[in-house]
């Protein structure tokens, strides 16, 4: 059975320099393709520090900086539906000390939330390896 695509939207709430809007998403819907999971929405809301802070206060307690926040919102497991807020300013910042580039950060996070709803965890070093090596796998198709 074809797995249904379906909508990939990019809000930008803080500007930046936004690498290829249209084959991010190409890769995202693939990677759901791939990971043989039907979606029917993903929002990637891209924000500053403080608006993503302000986030893991409110709804996780957390009182930390971060690069990426992922809500999954279905109701249905068989169909995700998630937001997905991303720092650029935590993703500057990484890109810098990771020594890798923007876009290649960018691209990992933007992965990383996206794997995150197709189930894949990061919590213990053992699945964070295996986080690691799907980003890794989907950085490599682009």
């Amino acid at each position: 059975m074809p797995i249904s695509k379906g909508l990939v939207r990019f809000h930008v709430l803080e500007p930046f320099a936004f690498p290829d809007r249209k084959k991010l998403k190409e890769a995202v819907a693939r990677l759901m393709e791939e990971e043989d999971r039907e979606f029917k929405s993903l929002d990637y809301i891209f924000c500053s520090d403080e608006y993503l802070l302000e986030i893991n206060q409110r709804y996780l307690q957390h009182d930390e900086l971060t690069d990426i926040i992922t809500f999954d919102l279905s109701e249905d497991k068989a169909e995700i539906i998630g937001e997905i807020y991303i720092s650029v300013e935590r993703v500057a910042d990484n890109a810098v000390l990771f020594n890798t580039g923007f876009n290649e950060e960018f691209w990992r996070v933007v992965f990383h939330g996206a794997l995150h709803l197709c189930g894949y965890g990061d919590k213990s070093p053992k699945d964070e390896h295996e986080m690691r090596a799907r980003e890794n796998y989907y950085l490599s198709k682009i």
